[in-house]
């Protein structure tokens, strides 16, 4: 063998551990903060999880961090060996690792879903968990959620609706501000009102007497019989003809869906003017016989 065959010492080449670190690192996976990845969960501790997200170093799930429940199971909601979408919480540590949370994801698509829903008008269901002085709280799509008690069809026994689900619709979603407020009122009030018809004849209550009008609920809605619409005649008081809380048989004049508005009247009940004024009693008691002869009367209004 020549001298020009044989490869010197001096130029053998010297891969160092060091060198092989700063090699891999050209291939480490890179995370940034808020990017959402998949990952394999790998082992469980008390607290938390490691997963496999492709990097020299596994990543970390904090217990708390784990799901929206504040008891997690970590081993059932994260099983060993399977694949979950994870939110990057923190930056590389010196090791490279990452801090990984599938609670924050979950709040994320939370927010985005009832957000969806509240435009869109829909009703959701909200299991009531405790209540306070204003209301009652509970949880939608894994969201705290309030219900006003000026919203709630039961106003007095809140401890009652505990355990319970209410039907209800979205008052105000603020994620920034994590504040989800529903009216359980509105909910029944817009199922209702797609039963109601005009011409209808309903029994109420009197909520509320205005120098202008008489407010009436009746099954969760809520319908305004102008001072106009009592009677033929003049009503000088509504005071004299209608109390807080006492049962009236109206007939339902007009609904506005779009305005949520429901007009009332009780005049087209009259066989004549000021009838309602001095027979108030005897037009309540006979309002359903006198219902087919409103209706007409009605007709014949929307003709002229």
């Amino acid at each position: 063998m020549t001298s020009d065959s044989a490869s010197p010492k001096g130029s053998q080449i010297s891969f160092s551990m060091d060198d092989f670190a700063k090699a891999l690192d050209q291939y480490d996976y890179k995370c940034e903060k808020g990017q959402v990845i998949r990952g394999k969960v790998i082992q469980h501790t008390d607290d938390g999880a490691y997963v496999d997200i492709g990097g020299k170093s596994a990543a970390f799930v904090p217990i708390n961090e784990v799901d929206l429940q504040s008891r997690p199971n970590v081993t059932e909601i994260l099983p060993l060996d399977e694949e979950r979408e994870f939110l990057v919480i923190s930056e590389q540590n010196a090791e490279g690792q990452v801090k990984l949370s599938r609670r924050q994801l979950q709040l994320k698509e939370a927010w985005e879903n009832v957000s969806e829903i509240a435009e869109m008008g829909h009703s959701v269901q909200m299991r009531v968990t405790r209540t306070n002085k204003g209301g009652v709280v509970g949880e939608v799509e894994g969201l705290p959620g309030f219900i006003p008690r000026s919203h709630l069809m039961e106003k007095e026994d809140l401890d009652s609706l505990v355990g319970q689900l209410l039907t209800a619709t979205f008052l105000e979603v603020n994620p920034s501000a994590n504040k989800l407020v529903l009216s359980q009122r509105r909910a029944i009030a817009a199922a209702r009102m797609d039963t109601l018809q005009a011409g209808q004849l309903v029994t109420g209550k009197v909520a509320r007497i205005q120098p202008y009008g008489v407010f009436v609920d009746f099954e969760g809605v809520s319908g305004l019989l102008h001072i106009t619409q009592v009677s033929e005649s003049r009503v000088d008081d509504l005071n004299h003809l209608f109390k807080y809380n006492q049962d009236v048989n109206v007939i339902i004049l007009s609904i506005d869906e779009y305005k949520n508005r429901i007009a009332l009247s009780t005049k087209i009940l009259e066989n004549y003017p000021g009838e309602i004024i001095e027979k108030f009693d005897e037009v309540m008691k006979t309002a359903q016989a006198r219902v087919e002869q409103a209706k007409e009367k009605m007709e014949k209004e929307e003709q002229d």
